[in-house]
């Protein structure tokens, strides 16, 4: 039985975040109608106009969360959380393009909520996925790339025993574990910094399953782990 476990160097660091987890099996993620999870992002853009109120971007309270937690651990230049890229592209009036249902999905979440959102298929994991510290040198190769980019020594990544799956905490993920229109079991995600918004991230958490059973079918378990609740099964 796999497990996602979150690691005491993360809690060093971070006592006080919330990882809500939901975990999918038996679904049906080949693409079905492009035009449905279009207008399902689409929707979620305008509802993201909310969180940026404040006309210098990085002001914005969803923004600058995330900007002082990744000065917390060793990044790469440039990375940001992904809720900064999709509310960039938002705020630039850039639309966000369709991939398969459950990544559009969590994006239109993602976008919902203001919060960060991601996804991996599980059968790709080799052994345990852990939210941890990086060695340094862990194997990983990001979409767009066939080379070798691995994590610095200290960088916040999910990782299995074959390598990282997402560097610079929720910046960019592994070619090897990615969500394809031939997933069928799955692990998402959502990430919580900012602890006055734990409602949020359980609305998020629960619109995320409903959304995802109405679309594309499978069962699924939610949790949500903090320092006093470090892993869970995820099939």
């Amino acid at each position: 039985m796999k497990k996602f476990i979150i690691e005491d160097d993360f809690w060093t660091l971070f006592p006080k975040a919330k990882i809500g987890v939901v975990t999918f099996h038996s679904i049906d993620n080949s693409i079905k109608d492009k035009e449905k999870y279009k207008e399902m992002i689409c929707t979620s853009e305008k509802e993201a106009l909310k969180y940026l109120t404040n006309e210098e971007f990085s002001s914005n309270e969803v923004i600058k969360v995330w900007r002082d937690a990744f000065q917390k651990f060793k990044t790469k230049k440039g990375a940001r959380s992904s809720i900064e890229a999709l509310l960039k592209r938002v705020h630039k009036r850039d639309p966000i393009g369709t991939i398969n249902p459950l990544v559009d999905i969590y994006n239109s979440i993602s976008l919902k909520y203001a919060l960060p959102c991601g996804g991996e298929d599980i059968d790709t994991f080799v052994g345990n996925i852990r939210l941890t510290k990086a060695v340094g040198g862990e194997d990983f190769i990001t979409l767009g790339s066939d080379e070798s980019a691995p994590p610095y020594e200290g960088e916040i990544i999910y990782k299995d025993n074959e390598g990282a799956i997402c560097r610079c905490w929720n910046w960019r993920e592994s070619v090897r574990t990615m969500l394809t229109e031939n997933t069928k079991n799955a692990f998402l995600c959502i990430e919580l910094i900012d602890e006055r918004r734990l409602k949020e991230l359980e609305m998020a958490l629960n619109d995320l399953a409903k959304s995802v059973k109405d679309h594309i079918g499978g069962t699924y378990k939610i949790t949500i782990l903090d320092i006093n609740n470090k892993q869970v099964s995820i099939g």
